[in-house]
């Protein structure tokens, strides 16, 4: 790789630093190309990604930016996952790696925060934003049926007295 090559992967993963709401560094060793696949793919389904770099060349990226102190966990065989929303990527990672055990998390970064191994556990255990969104929807509809209801049931109340009366005044 010549040095034009690394200036943009440096670049490259500066931006990808930059503009990610969680990374998480992982070894991969022992891994064959079918699995790095199937992990590839599934950070896809989520909106997230995967990237091998040089260690050397993503610290130098890693200088400053966010979580510059997840450089310490670039050593050996690593792997970047990232995504946009800062629990997807955390989640298809503890999620493969219980299923392949040749995938280990070290750790990661969310903002400026670094995380170890139980940091990344507990991003991966948080909801994402797609279930986020449905739970604060369906809090502020649920007060609204209520309010309907509400409304609705004096109305309810009055037909059933009104048709309790006719049918006294019928007989």
């Amino acid at each position: 790789m010549d040095r034009a090559q690394k200036e943009k992967v440096v670049e490259e993963l500066g931006q990808i630093f930059a503009s990610s709401g969680v990374v998480v560094v992982a070894h991969y060793t022992g891994m064959t190309v079918a699995q790095m696949q199937t992990l590839r793919a599934k950070m896809r389904e989520v909106g997230g990604s995967v990237r091998v770099a040089k260690n050397k060349l993503a610290k130098i990226a890693l200088e400053g930016q966010p979580g510059v102190g997840m450089g310490d966990l670039l050593k050996g065989m690593t792997v970047l996952a990232f995504s946009e929303d800062p629990v997807a990527a955390a989640k298809v990672c503890e999620a493969y790696a219980k299923s392949n055990d040749k995938f280990v998390i070290l750790g990661g970064a969310m903002g400026n925060a670094v995380l170890d191994q139980a940091g990344v556990k507990a991003v991966a255990a948080m909801p994402s934003r797609e279930e986020l969104i449905a739970q604060i929807v369906s809090c502020i509809g649920a007060p609204a049926s209520n309010i309907a209801g509400a409304i609705g049931a004096p109305a309810a109340n009055i037909a059933g007295i009104l048709k309790t009366l006719e049918e006294r005044e019928a007989a």
